[in-house]
């Protein structure tokens, strides 16, 4: 079990391992978020980006929650310094998008609640599986905060997005896999495997395909269909120049697997 190189921190802990590397956010009881806690985030995922250990990443929390969200407590029990809102805020934003945009897919397993900023990580990651006493939810309207709601449309429509913002409702693994929110939902000693499983059958694949396939995804996210679709035709027309690519066709023709170098 390899960790990364050069890279040191408390309360995000990182092993690698045939391609796969399990992220842990363990910042105990509940995994909330502070100053440290996002730069650890950071630091890690832009670690992986650069990783060629590293095909896939699971991303999950130690003990029974996921992430709390932002450590409430901490904030309540310091004075404000000026500036003090606008760089938690910007922190909070780069931490979630070092997970959307890290180059390897990122499997967010649910091991409990991904509240509030929580959710918002959950939301960054590419797929989700869910242990059954797993939760989503935005109790940011009972302590006097707004947020995330934005990630949460990312995962829910209208009505639910809404019901969440304005009552704090927590949906529950069970109904996240019947809505479709997340892969998977099953028990909670069979979800890091479950996690694994999906993990293992992505880095499976060309890491230039899947890489250059999570770039394409992140950029028509927002586009008309027009220049979605332009946008991964040029993806396509960069990938086929990739000796990956002309490894693939050749196992195909060839009838075989393929063996792929990331170049």
């Amino acid at each position: 079990m390899a960790t990364l190189d050069g890279v040191s921190t408390e309360f995000v802990r990182c092993e690698i391992e045939d391609f796969i590397a399990v992220v842990t956010m363990d910042r105990p009881p509940v995994n909330a978020q502070d100053r440290q806690f996002h730069q650890e985030m950071m630091l890690v995922f832009d670690a992986l980006s650069d990783d060629d250990r590293v095909r896939a990443v699971v991303l999950t929390g130690a003990g029974r929650i996921f992430s709390a969200g932002a450590d409430i407590k901490s904030r309540a029990a310091q004075a404000p310094e000026p500036g003090d809102a606008w760089q938690h805020n910007r922190r909070a934003r780069e931490c979630f998008h070092s997970v959307m945009e890290c180059r390897k897919p990122v499997i967010g397993a649910l091991n409990g609640a991904a509240l509030g900023a929580g959710l918002a990580v959950a939301a960054s990651c590419d797929i989700l599986v869910a242990s059954e006493t797993a939760t989503l939810g935005l109790p940011e309207i009972g302590v006097g905060l707004l947020g995330g709601g934005r990630h949460t449309m990312r995962l829910f429509g209208h009505s639910r997005t809404r019901r969440m913002m304005f009552t704090g409702y927590r949906v529950t693994g069970p109904e996240m896999y019947r809505l479709g929110i997340v892969e998977a939902c099953v028990p909670p000693d069979q979800l890091m495997d479950t996690a694994m499983d999906l993990a293992r059958e992505i880095a499976a694949k060309s890491p230039v395909a899947v890489a250059l396939a999570k770039h394409a995804l992140n950029t028509i996210e927002e586009m008309s269909l027009r220049d979605g679709y332009r946008f991964e035709q040029s993806m396509t027309t960069q990938l086929s120049h990739s000796e990956d690519s002309k490894e693939a066709m050749r196992a195909f023709v060839e009838g075989r697997e393929p063996h792929f170098t990331g170049r």
